[in-house]
């Protein structure tokens, strides 16, 4: 062998080493998993779900294994579900449809939601679907409750060891130190019962006793308002996703029974909890909750993760970056 050869050989060992060595880490330094979730939501009613389903659909870093409709007319509900996931592209994410409850709340989307022709064939049940889900990926799967917890206690009463097999609930719910009052600039006024929370209080005992990981968002840390400018700049992007929110907005604003225009984004800050935990950080406490649907601390090992307080301007912008992205 000359020595150029034997000098080329050594080279191409050499490079072929480097290959060898950096391969195996190439392949562990890969993209990062996608958190699988399902979204457990009662859109339709207040007009939070929708925006917080559209920074759900709108992210990489998830894999929606599925959206359930809860709560009130579940029928007509994934209806609006099916539009939603139309106009996004996203068809292939399966609708179910939980148990329907009475509903004393105005359906403000009504209109919108009947623009989507009924299912021509029934839609899986939403307690089957989730089983089903958190049994394929046990460990694997967080649920991001957006909605009075009435299928989530359908689960605690169906399989209970299946329901256990979630990775976690993310939870909208519960009101600690805040309440509706309170606009976090000034002093406290106090808690009051919140809507998740009161609306099905035997389903949400169920839950917080259950002994699945929670993580709550309350009134504490989700009253985050969308204000005219940020509307205005959504509005008129022009693309399907806004101009879809932009006309649910508008029919919520003609239609909700507490005489609001600037929407308060409850739900929003569970989506951007999953996708960025530092935009709402969490403290162990022990819940309890109340005959009246009050979620009150007691002493005692701690039963969920409670943030207390968000990055509300965080928040905002992973909705308004992520929407104005589109073309």
């Amino acid at each position: 062998m000359t020595r150029i050869a034997f000098l080329f050989r050594c080279l191409r060992a050499g490079a072929l080493g480097a290959v060898l060595l950096t391969t195996p880490a190439i392949a562990k330094e890969g993209a990062p998993l996608k958190e699988k979730v399902i979204i457990d939501t009662d859109i339709g009613d207040d007009i939070d779900d929708a925006f917080a389903l559209a920074a759900a659909l709108n992210d990489p870093r998830l894999d929606i294994l599925g959206v359930t409709a809860a709560w009130g007319d579940t029928g007509l509900r994934v209806r609006q579900l099916q539009r939603l996931l139309t106009i996004a592209g996203r068809a292939d994410i399966p609708v179910a449809q939980g148990p329907a409850t009475p509903n004393a709340t105005p359906y403000t989307q009504k209109r919108w939601a009947e623009g989507q022709p009924a299912p021509a064939t029934p839609v899986p049940s939403s307690v089957d679907f989730i089983l089903d889900q958190a049994r394929r990926y046990p460990g694997q799967v967080t649920l991001i409750s957006l909605a009075p917890p009435s299928t989530l206690g359908a689960l605690v009463d169906r399989d209970p060891t299946g329901f256990a097999k979630l990775k976690r609930v993310v939870m909208m719910g519960g009101s600690v130190h805040a309440g509706y009052d309170d606009t976090g600039y000034g002093p406290l006024k106090g808690p009051t019962p919140e809507y998740n929370i009161y609306s099905d209080i035997p389903s949400a005992k169920k839950l917080f006793t259950s002994g699945v990981p929670l993580v709550v968002m309350p009134l504490d840390s989700t009253q985050l308002k969308l204000d005219e400018v940020k509307r205005d700049l959504l509005f008129a992007n022009g693309t399907p996703m806004t101009d879809a929110l932009a006309l649910m907005y508008h029919q919520w604003r003609h239609l909700n029974g507490w005489g609001q225009i600037t929407p308060t984004l409850f739900d929003l800050v569970p989506v951007a909890y999953v996708l960025d935990p530092k935009l709402c950080p969490t403290t162990p406490l022990r819940l309890m909750v109340g005959d009246r649907g009050e979620t009150t601390p007691a002493a005692g090992p701690a039963n969920a993760q409670v943030c207390l307080k968000e990055d509300k301007e965080g928040i905002l912008d992973l909705l308004m970056t992520g929407l104005l992205a589109q073309h």
